[in-house]
């Protein structure tokens, strides 16, 4: 059994996190799994999950984020991804800086002082072309492995520009290059470069606070850690769960509860 004393679970709209800590706020369990569309009975199953992990019979104090925060009944708080997401990455890592969680709905830019508060931030606006779902469709597209594409990428050795900045007509775009022979490896190198150009202008208009930080899945995408840093010329951190931290940080919230 794991010694949890609050529940911080973050329903996102690709995949939802739950995230168990301790009284000193140890993260001491959790669990990921793909967001279904019937939410409901879903987060009833992860609760009852956590439960049974628990050596405790009492129901878990529980903060919720997440665009689904709001549909989760038992919460004592629903706090946005930013704050979570902030409270998260600062105790994971033990600093500020700036932080880039690209998530599957949205982008988010969130600058985080020194002492763990939130100064400033920029979230994506509705189009997907600077998000993980802009990946996402494309690799189902290119019939390409959604966790080895960022791999793929940083083997071409050429990079074709991709000039749609919508992801409907970025995807035409990769249709015709494909009929013209163009290698996959250059368009998947191409495709990176359009998302994180999207997110650099975002880093940019807010004000690199260093170091550079990645939270979210995408987070393990090799190609963007790399174009990051070529882009901007800083060091890319992550934090040894970077999908969790929303969730981490609101198990952290939800320990005041």
């Amino acid at each position: 059994m794991a010694d949890i004393v609050a529940l911080g679970l973050d329903v996102g709209s690709t995949t939802t996190k739950i995230v168990g800590v301790d009284s000193l706020g140890e993260m001491t369990w959790h669990h990921l799994e793909k967001t279904e569309a019937r939410l409901a009975p879903q987060l009833a199953r992860l609760l009852a999950l956590a439960q049974q992990h628990s050596a405790t019979e009492h129901q878990i104090p529980l903060v919720s984020t997440g665009y689904g925060r709001n549909l989760v009944p038992d919460a004592g708080r629903r706090v946005t991804e930013i704050t979570c997401h902030a409270h998260g990455v600062y105790r994971a890592l033990g600093h500020g800086g700036s932080l880039v969680d690209i998530g599957g709905q949205d982008s988010k830019v969130i600058l985080i002082s020194s002492h763990g508060e939130v100064l400033d931030f920029s979230m994506s606006d509705k189009c997907a072309a600077g998000t993980g779902r802009f990946l996402e469709n494309t690799a189902h597209r290119l019939g390409v492995n959604l966790e080895t594409m960022g791999d793929l990428a940083l083997q071409a050795s050429q990079e074709v520009s991709i000039s749609s900045t919508c992801t409907v007509f970025a995807e035409t775009e990769v249709i015709s290059l494909i009929a013209n022979g163009v290698a996959l490896e250059c368009i998947l190198k191409g495709l990176h470069r359009a998302l994180v150009r999207r997110i650099v202008a975002m880093i940019r208009a807010l004000g690199l606070i260093p170091p550079l930080i990645l939270s979210g899945g995408v987070a393990w995408n090799k190609a963007v850690c790399a174009m990051l840093e070529e882009e901007l010329e800083a060091k890319v951190i992550l934090p040894e769960h970077p999908q969790l931290m929303g969730a981490y940080g609101a198990a952290l919230l939800a320990l005041k509860i």
